[in-house]
C-alpha cells in the first residue's frame, strides 16, 4: 500500500503545529508562573517594608511623647500620654505580630518583641513621677533607658529590612533564572520546530520530486507510445495506399478492360452490350472512390514528387470539395526534406484545413511554407469565428499535431487573431542534420 502524498504532509504539519500549541501553552503557563511569583514577591516585600515603617514610626513617635511627657511639668495631661503611648505599644505589638507573618525568622523577630518588651517596660514608672522627680530624673532618664534601648529596637529593624531586601534579591534571582530557563526552553522549541519543519518540508519535497520523476517518465512513455501509434498509423496507410493503388486500382482496371472486350464481342445495341456499359461505368466510379482513398490515406506524389507537389493537389482537392478560398506561398526548397518532415507538414497542413472547413465557418485560408537556415516555418490562417481557447487542446486532430511536430523537435501554436477574427496555426521545425553533415543540410533547406 502506497502511502500518499498529502498524508505525509498532513501527518507533518499536524505534529508540527501541535508541537508548537503544546510547547507555547506550557511555556504560557509557565510565564504566568513567574509573572505571579514576581508579583507576589514584590508585594511581600512592600508589606514587609510597610509593617517595619510602621513600627519604626511608633518607636520614634514614642520616644517624642517621652520626652514631651518629661518636659510637662503638669500632672493634668499624664492620662493623655499613657493613653497615647499604650496606643503606641499596642500598634507595635500588632506590628510585631504582622511581621512575624511575614518574615517568619524566629530569633530575629524573637530578639525584636524582648527588645520591644523591654523598651516598654522601661517607660512605665515614669506615669508614676512627681514633677519634681521629672526634673531631676528625666535627663538621665533619656539618655540612659529610653535613647539606648530605641536606638536598639530601631537597630534591629533596620537589621530586619536589611534581610528582607537580601531575600528579595535571593528571590529575584531564583525568578531571573526560572525566566533564563523559560528562554532556554523557548530557544529549544524554535529549534525543534526549524529542524522539524524542515524535516517536513524535505520529506515533502523529497515526495513531490519522486512523484514528479514518476510522472515525467510515464508522460515520456506516454508520449513514445503516442509517438509510436502515430508512425504505425501513417505507415499504416501508406500500405493501405500502396494496396489500393498497386493491387486495387489494377484489379478494377483490369475488370474494365473485359467490360469493354465483353462490350465489343456482345456487339452494339444488344442487351449485354448496354450491361457491360453499365458496369464500366460503375468500375470508373469505384476507381475514383480507390484513388480518392488512396490519395487520402497517403498521396503517392508525397514521396514520389515532393512536398510542394502535394500541399498543391491537397489545396485544390480542398477548394474542389469545400468551395473555399486557399492561397499557399512556398518558399525555398521544401522538398528537400527528409520523409519524417515531409510527412509530419502535410498532416499538419491537412488537419488545419479539416478543421477550417469544419469549425471555422472560414471563407479564406492563407497557407505559408517556408524554409530556411533555421528550419521550417508553416502558417495556416483563417478568416473564421476563431478558436476557443478554453477548449483548445481536447481534439484528437490537434494531439496529433503536436505529437508529430514534438518528435521531430518543432513546436506547434495555435492563437485567434486579434483584428478581424480568425485563427493561427503556427508550426515550426528546427533544421533536420541529415547524414552528408549539417552545413550540407542548411545549405540544402535555404536553396
Amino acid at each position: 500500500m502506497r502511502l500518499k502524498t498529502w498524508i505525509v504532509a498532513a501527518l507533518g504539519l499536524g505534529s508540527l503545529v501541535a508541537l508548537i500549541a503544546l510547547s507555547m501553552l506550557a511555556s504560557s503557563r509557565r510565564a504566568q508562573e513567574i509573572y505571579v511569583q514576581l508579583d507576589d514577591l514584590n508585594t511581600h516585600h512592600r508589606n514587609v517594608e510597610a509593617t517595619l515603617r510602621a513600627l519604626r514610626s511608633d518607636v520614634n513617635l514614642s520616644g517624642i511623647f517621652v520626652r514631651d511627657y518629661l518636659l510637662d511639668i503638669s500632672r493634668e495631661r499624664a492620662p493623655e500620654y499613657r493613653e497615647q503611648l499604650a496606643a503606641f505599644r499596642q500598634n507595635n505589638m500588632t506590628s510585631l505580630a504582622d511581621l512575624k507573618k511575614l518574615v517568619g525568622r524566629d530569633h530575629e523577630m524573637a530578639t525584636l518583641q524582648a527588645m520591644l518588651e523591654d523598651y516598654w517596660q522601661a517607660l512605665d514608672p515614669l506615669f508614676d513621677w512627681t514633677p519634681a522627680e521629672k526634673i531631676v530624673r528625666s535627663a538621665g532618664f533619656l539618655r540612659r533607658d529610653v535613647v539606648p534601648r530605641r536606638d536598639a529596637v530601631l537597630q534591629l529593624a533596620r537589621q530586619i529590612e536589611e534581610l528582607n531586601d537580601a531575600n528579595l534579591t535571593e528571590q529575584r534571582a531564583e525568578v531571573a533564572q526560572r525566566h533564563a530557563a523559560l528562554r532556554s526552553d523557548l530557544d529549544r522549541l524554535r529549534r525543534q520546530t526549524v529542524l522539524l519543519g524542515l524535516g517536513v518540508a524535505l520529506i515533502v519535497v523529497l515526495r513531490l520530486r519522486f512523484l514528479e520523476h514518476r510522472s515525467d517518465a510515464a508522460e515520456a512513455e506516454m508520449r513514445r507510445l503516442s509517438q509510436q501509434v502515430v508512425n504505425a498509423q501513417e505507415e499504416e496507410r501508406k500500405h493501405l495506399s500502396r494496396e489500393l493503388h498497386d493491387h486495387v486500382a489494377q484489379v478494377l482496371t483490369g475488370l474494365r478492360m473485359e467490360l469493354g472486350r465483353l462490350e465489343r464481342a456482345a456487339g452494339a445495341g444488344s442487351a449485354v452490350s448496354a450491361a457491360a456499359a453499365g458496369c464500366k461505368q460503375l468500375v470508373d466510379e469505384l476507381f475514383s472512390t480507390v484513388r480518392n482513398l488512396a490519395l487520402g490515406l497517403r498521396p503517392s506524389m508525397l514521396d514520389d514528387f515532393g512536398l510542394q507537389a502535394a500541399i498543391e493537389w491537397l489545396v485544390r482537392d480542398f477548394m474542389r470539395r469545400s468551395s473555399i478560398d486557399v492561397e499557399l506561398s512556398v518558399v525555398g526548397d521544401v522538398d528537400a526534406l527528409p520523409d519524417k518532415y515531409r510527412t509530419c507538414v502535410y498532416r499538419v497542413i491537412q488537419e488545419a484545413l479539416t478543421n477550417c472547413a469544419r469549425h471555422a465557418r472560414a471563407q479564406s485560408i492563407a497557407v505559408s511554407m517556408a524554409a530556411d537556415a533555421t528550419g521550417l516555418h508553416v502558417t495556416v490562417t483563417d478568416d473564421g469565428v476563431g478558436v476557443d481557447m478554453s477548449k483548445r487542446g481536447r481534439g484528437f486532430g490537434l494531439r496529433g499535431m503536436q505529437e508529430r511536430v514534438r518528435e521531430l523537435g518543432g513546436t506547434v501554436s495555435l492563437a485567434r487573431r486579434a483584428a478581424d477574427g480568425g485563427t493561427v496555426l503556427t508550426c515550426h521545425l528546427p533544421e533536420p542534420v541529415a547524414r552528408e553533415g549539417k552545413g550540407a543540410a542548411l545549405a540544402r533547406l535555404a536553396g
